[in-house]
């Protein structure tokens, strides 16, 4: 009876100790954003710098309060989403046929490898004044400049994923005379899904990237023309609530990939024992 009780306490005490350890990673985001908050305030309150260079949150607040109610902001947001969004699809679009050919065909691998790689060893701010030249100055060389830096990442896991799927399930695709859209649908497509959404969290981050970079090469609207505005105008608490927004728009495109992961590879989990 001893060893029973004694079994049971252990097991009551792990048990215990996961939950606790469930409950810790469940709020240590907002734990660090609490100390960080803290940090901050901190810093202020010693005035190691002047405020207009480091401001105190409360300033932070008030400056998006007023940028929210005056419509300054989601003028500028809307701008840039509609920016991330075009150019995300298109830069996807590209990236994912492209990568597919490519893995298919391995010479044209060996053909467009050294434009793309060269292509994209070159910084984005480099040849984002051409881009401007070539498409304009309207939200097109920005739709374009978004679609570049997202191309990439996606063209490579597509490459890396349709290569990994195995040779042994191609084998028996080939043996029960599956036509090539069978082979895509029921092989290719849920092997190369989980490689593929994982490049998908990574471009999804970077569109706000590619739209912001467009913004500061012209003048006109969004948060880039936001950020280059309020800047010049030694306005910090506008520049960082419009960096905030930024950061809050590339955490729920990355929280939506997640979700779609979830959603579209639950057949792993219930696959798993």
């Amino acid at each position: 009876m001893a060893e029973v009780g004694k079994k049971h306490d252990t097991e009551l005490g792990s048990r215990s100790t996961r939950t606790l350890l469930l409950q810790l990673r469940r709020s240590s985001p907002l734990l660090s954003l609490v100390a960080l908050l803290l940090l901050w305030q901190l810093l202020t309150s010693a005035e190691i710098y002047p405020a207009f260079i480091v401001p105190p949150p409360a300033a932070v607040g008030e400056a998006f309060i007023e940028a929210l109610q005056s419509g300054l902001l989601l003028k500028h947001l809307s701008v840039t989403l509609e920016e991330m969004f075009f150019g995300l699809i298109l830069g996807l679009g590209i990236g994912l046929s492209i990568g597919y050919a490519i893995a298919k065909m391995p010479i044209l691998e060996y053909t467009l490898s050294p434009v793309i790689v060269a292509f994209q060893s070159t910084p984005i701010v480099a040849y984002a004044p051409l881009l401007v030249i070539w498409f304009g100055s309207g939200p097109t060389s920005k739709i374009v400049t978004t679609a570049v830096i997202v191309f990439f990442p996606s063209l490579v896991n597509t490459i890396v994923a349709v290569r990994a799927v195995s040779p042994n399930l191609r084998d028996l695709m080939t043996s029960l005379n599956a036509t090539p859209w069978q082979t895509f649908r029921q092989l290719e497509l849920p092997s190369a899904l989980p490689v593929v959404l994982a490049g998908l969290k990574t471009s999804a981050t970077l569109a706000v990237i590619g739209a912001v970079v467009g913004e500061f090469v012209t003048q006109g609207s969004g948060l880039g023309f936001l950020v280059t505005s309020a800047r010049n105008q030694y306005d910090t608490p506008l520049v960082i609530v419009t960096v905030l927004t930024m950061t809050a728009i590339a955490l729920s495109l990355y929280s939506f990939v997640v979700l779609l992961e979830w959603r579209w590879l639950a057949w792993r989990r219930r696959s798993k024992p």
